[in-house]
């Protein structure tokens, strides 16, 4: 026979290494596939959900990057998409990321934008939108391995 028993423990509140230490996940929770029309008018929504249980004097930012290695057929930014803000405005990328930023690192949801432009291009292609760690002096925002990517197919 084999028993178990679940173990109390004590965690103390206010680990030091953990203060500053945030996560980034889409919503819902998992990495699924999202499909959409390339004549698509309205704006593709994917929703984030940022963790925190604090109010900071700094804010934090969240990457994300665009990612199409080992795609097939991969959508091409500015041919056949483009990342914008709620107002259809290209959103421009540094270094090849994107930020989400999260004023005094409030626990917070948020959204990334995707406006289809429509390519006439027969055939469907694909793109990872990717959430990453980001690790400053001040704060870690991190990712959950279920909850950190959405591939875009566009039919």
């Amino acid at each position: 026979m084999i028993f178990s028993a679940c173990e109390d423990k004590d965690y103390p509140a206010g680990i030091p290494e953990l203060e500053h230490h945030y996560y980034i996940v889409y919503v819902p929770n998992n990495n699924s596939e999202v499909s959409v029309n390339r004549d698509e008018t309205d704006l593709l929504k994917l929703p984030v959900q940022f963790y925190s249980s604090f109010t900071r004097s700094y804010d934090a930012v969240a990457h994300y990057t665009l990612l199409t290695t080992g795609i097939a057929d991969p959508a091409v930014l500015g041919e056949d998409f483009e990342i914008v803000d709620a107002n259809g405005n290209n959103v421009s990328a540094s270094d090849g990321k994107y930020a989400i930023t999260f004023p005094r690192a409030i626990q917070a949801t948020d959204t990334i934008y995707i406006k289809m432009l429509n390519n006439p291009l027969p055939g469907s292609r694909s793109v990872q939108i990717n959430l990453e760690d980001n690790i400053t002096n001040d704060f870690r925002v991190d990712i959950f391995s279920t909850a950190f990517r959405r591939t875009l197919v566009i039919n």
